[in-house]
Formats: C-alpha cells, structure tokens, sequence
C-alpha cells in the first residue's frame, strides 16, 4: 500500500469518526428537547404519587405541572409532597401553593413530608397540602420576607466609573446599586415587604387555622424544630417519610402497601458523560439571574 493511500485511510476515517460524533451531538440535542421524563412505578399496590421540592425556590413550572398531571389521573390516589427547601421567590412559592391547594380541594390527599428544611416559601408551600408530617429536627417556619440590595457605589468610586442614570419618575431607579437608598426609598420597599409578608401570615392563619395574634407572634422570620412547629400548630404531626406515605394510604383509604410513583428525569449522552457539574453550572446562573427582589427564604440555610 502506498504512502498516499495510508494517508487518504486515515484521513477518511478521521472524517468518519467527526461525522459519527456529529450525528450523536444532534441526536442528543434533539432528545434533549422533547419530553425526558419517565414514569417509574414502585410496588404493585393503589398508587401515591411523590413529588420532590428540593433547592431553593427559582421556578414553579416543574412543580406546578407535575401537581397537574398526577392530580389528574384517576389512577393516582394521593399525593405524597417531599420539601426540603429554604424557600426562595415569593411568586413561585405561592404558585406551587395554589396548586397544592387545588389539588386537595378536589378530594385528593396531598401530604406533605418535611426533610432536613422547609421553611419560609418551602412551608408556604406546605401550608397548602391536607397534612404536613415533619421530623423532629426538621427546621421550619422562617414566616417572613426578605430584599437584599447591593450597594456598589464605593466600588464604582474607586475604579473611576460613573452612572448617569434618566428617569421618569423619582422611584424608578429606587434601590439601584449605583447610589445609597434614600429614606423615602426604603419606606417604599418596607411597604411591599409589609403587604407580601402580609400575605402569608393571611395563608398561615387561614390553612393552619390559627389567630391572627398567634400568627404575628411566630410571623418574626424564627425557624422551629418538627416538636416545636407540631407545638405551635404548623405542623400536624412528627413522622419519617416512611410515615408520611402511610398517613397519604389512609387518607386516600388504600388498604394494604401503596406503590409509588414518581418521574424519573432521562439524561443525554453529554449530560451522563459530563455527571452533574453542568446542571449545577445551569442551576447556579438561573438563580443569579433570575432571583426575585423579595422572597420567602431562610438565609441561614447553609
């Protein structure tokens, strides 16, 4: 074989090789943008459905739509919701909420099992589920609202860069990160603090069905421990997850083990390739840019 043909089979089947890795590339993006979800079933009993809240609150839709679909189906008895979550968005946490609510309104059972945290917007989110079974050292509660603010005018000082800011309306920049917060500025801001945190006491008082005086008493941003939550009303009873899904059996009147049900995320080739750093990259970003000016989150969470 010649020199010529040696190098012509090795640059063809380099080029193979590209094509090859190209088509996987395509084939995998493709699969990544459909459904990648799969339902997998634990058990041959009545089937409970478990949905995960696990982070801090960025988003609501996954959440939302899982609630959605298994509310749905007639074949799903209960509704077994595993929180273990700081809370976060004000918005997002009250619209997993609503559709906790919701799906308790329509007769099926949604119980919520509490982990190692679940407060501020994690426990908004539990106020709306038919039962709340926490551990004994869960920590919950944090009832409050929280806005941060950075204040980058001395930085901006010592590099020598300015901002001309032009506006229609003296509050319209009001909490920029270019010029210290006037008074007038932070009351401002204290007043939608105020109605927000306003709003769920009114969910916590409602769902709990505690006094308002009780509730602006606990409505101090404390965490409690699972006794102390149980103590005051928060929470209906101590359990283990193990517990919760029994408690979820007997409200939806399942007799026997109940099977579990739950969706299972498919990966990518790169995503199975590349492990996890970067979801972690993705989720990191999400939450940079997409964080709320309030939110219902416990910012001693580690």
């Amino acid at each position: 074989m010649s020199k010529s043909t040696k190098w012509f089979l090795i640059i063809a089947g380099i080029l193979v090789l590209l094509a090859a890795l190209f088509t996987l590339i395509v084939v995998s993006f493709v699969a990544g943008t459909g459904d990648r979800t799969d339902t997998v079933t634990l058990g041959s009993g009545d089937k409970i459905a478990l949905v995960e809240l696990k982070g801090t609150i960025v988003s609501s839709e996954e959440i939302v739509r899982q609630l959605k679909k298994f509310g749905d189906q007639s074949s799903i008895r209960a509704i077994l919701l595993r929180i273990d979550s700081p809370g976060g968005g004000v918005v997002p946490s009250q619209e997993m909420y609503e559709e906790v609510r919701k799906v308790r309104e329509k007769g099926k059972p949604v119980v919520v099992s509490m982990g190692s945290l679940a407060a501020s917007g994690g426990y908004y989110v539990a106020c709306g589920a038919s039962r709340i079974v926490a551990n004994r050292g869960t920590l919950t509660g944090s009832i409050g609202v929280i806005s941060e603010f950075l204040q980058l005018q001395d930085l901006f000082g010592k590099v020598g860069v300015g901002v001309k800011t032009v506006k229609s309306g003296k509050l319209k920049d009001a909490g920029s990160q270019s010029r210290k917060m006037t008074e007038e500025e932070q009351r401002y801001f204290q007043s939608l603090i105020d109605d927000v945190h306003g709003q769920f006491k009114h969910v916590v008082q409602t769902e709990r069905e505690l006094d308002s005086l009780t509730v602006n008493e606990l409505a101090d941003g404390r965490v409690f421990t699972g006794e102390q939550a149980v103590g005051l009303g928060l929470v209906d009873t101590i359990g283990t997850f193990e517990d919760a899904v029994q408690i979820a059996a007997e409200l939806a009147g399942i007799d026997g083990e109940p099977s579990i049900v739950r969706e299972r995320v498919r990966r990518t080739f790169w995503e199975t390739m590349v492990g996890d750093v970067a979801e972690e990259v993705r989720a990191a970003s999400r939450e940079l840019l997409e964080w709320p000016v309030m939110s219902y989150r416990y910012t001693g969470a580690p």
